[in-house]
């Protein structure tokens, strides 16, 4: 297998992951973050019921994958910066850039995998581009794309794990492709697929991890499935699951991590469950968590990274944990946090990364903190942030279908 990327700032898992097995998933990134309407109306996305929060498909304007990033203006245009090795910023090229780069118009919501990206129109078709090997990008192929193709029609949501993808339509339907030697694409199988294969209906939502994923259905029911060696699935087993398995209900949104998983539920509690040795499950320990663990209260956002964790409370403050080697919380430290810290105020959208963090403000501006290594952050640098600095202005808020 080719190397990927540079193997500075990327924690060990990682690496193991990327460079020498991926038969064995170990760690990486999902992207896709989510957005939550407040009981109170104060922040956008999810639809207030009686008593909390409901399941709803929502999307978010901001992703970060392993070492690149994208973005939504608020007109619709995509902007995509960072490495591109293989053309996952869909320019056209295979060159890294450390400034954004329009790509696309039209575009509701983003989701950005390790390597590769997704977004979709607000037309509700989906579109791919980077890396295929495994046939994450769903187009039949096993070819890279450095310029954006078309996948399907009629998609809500889109979520991009290491070398998998899913996907929700309209109609409430779980869409699968990409690599499955852990069965994360949960059609009972252990066959990749490079083309999409339907594997649930009434979902509202999907969240893709390095070889695990995560759905919630309309009725509030979380459903886990694929490698489950550090508790990721959070059914109280180490058991691989190539079909869904009931995880928990009352759940309204998912975020997925390198080995490690997050929910919410409608009373606005976080919960957190699977590998956990950088603390970035939230609970004050470093211990691996087979079932689910309440980490917080008053949240609305969840956000998984490779081994960091991101949250937004109700009152609009940012709160982050887990690995922070490379400053990815953003609270000035290098210092490993088990239990969350506040790193900001007025957040609205939130996307963790490989080793870096994005954040968008009420005000439409995007933040950016952790590894810069390759221009992820989109400032014209490849200085890494100890904090969290401005980067652009004019971001969408959270996109709906």
């Amino acid at each position: 297998m080719k190397i990927l990327i540079p193997v500075r700032s990327l924690g060990l898992r990682c690496l193991i992951f990327l460079f020498i097995a991926p038969c064995i998933i170990m760690l990486l990134t999902s992207s896709t973050a989510y957005a939550a309407e407040s009981i109170s109306g104060g922040q956008p996305g999810l639809e207030a019921a009686a008593g909390g929060y409901s399941p709803k498909a929502v999307t978010s304007g901001i992703a970060a994958g392993l070492y690149h990033s994208m973005f939504i203006k608020r007109d619709g245009t995509l902007c995509t910066m960072g490495y591109n090795n293989d053309g996952q910023l869909g320019d056209g090229t295979t060159n890294s850039r450390s400034t954004p780069g329009q790509i696309a118009s039209g575009v509701a919501q983003v989701a950005a995998g390790s390597v590769h990206s997704m977004f979709v129109k607000k037309d509700g078709t989906l579109w791919a581009m980077g890396w295929n090997r495994d046939g994450q990008l769903g187009d039949g192929t096993a070819a890279n794309s450095n310029t954006p193709v078309q996948i399907a029609e009629g998609v809500a949501q889109a979520a991009a794990g290491v070398f998998h993808t899913l996907f929700v339509k309209t109609d409430g339907t779980l869409w699968a492709m990409g690599n499955n030697n852990d069965g994360q694409l949960g059609d009972g199988t252990t066959t990749s697929r490079s083309t999409p294969v339907q594997v649930a209906s009434g979902v509202a939502q999907a969240a893709a991890g390095s070889a695990h994923s995560l759905f919630v259905k309309t009725d509030g029911t979380l459903w886990a499935m694929g490698y489950n060696n550090d508790g990721q699935l959070g059914d109280g087993t180490i058991n691989t699951r190539g079909t869904p398995v009931q995880v928990a209900s009352g759940v309204v949104q998912v975020a997925a991590g390198g080995s490690y998983s997050l929910f919410l539920k409608t009373d606005g509690t976080l919960w957190s469950m699977g590998y956990n040795k950088y603390g970035q499950l939230g609970d004050g320990t470093a211990n691996a968590r087979g079932i689910p663990v309440q980490v917080a209260s008053g949240v609305v956002q969840i956000a998984a990274g490779c081994d960091h964790s991101l949250f937004v409370k109700t009152d609009g403050t940012l709160w982050a944990m887990g690995a922070n080697y490379v400053n990815q919380l953003g609270d000035g430290t290098t210092d490993i946090r088990s239990s969350p810290v506040q790193v900001a105020a007025g957040v609205t959208q939130i996307a963790a990364g490989g080793s870096h963090s994005l954040f968008v403000k009420t005000d439409g501006t995007l933040w950016a903190m952790g590894s810069n290594y390759l221009g992820q952050h989109g400032d014209g640098t490849t200085t890494d942030r100890t904090m969290p600095g401005q980067i652009a202005v004019g971001i969408a808020q959270v996109a709906r279908n």
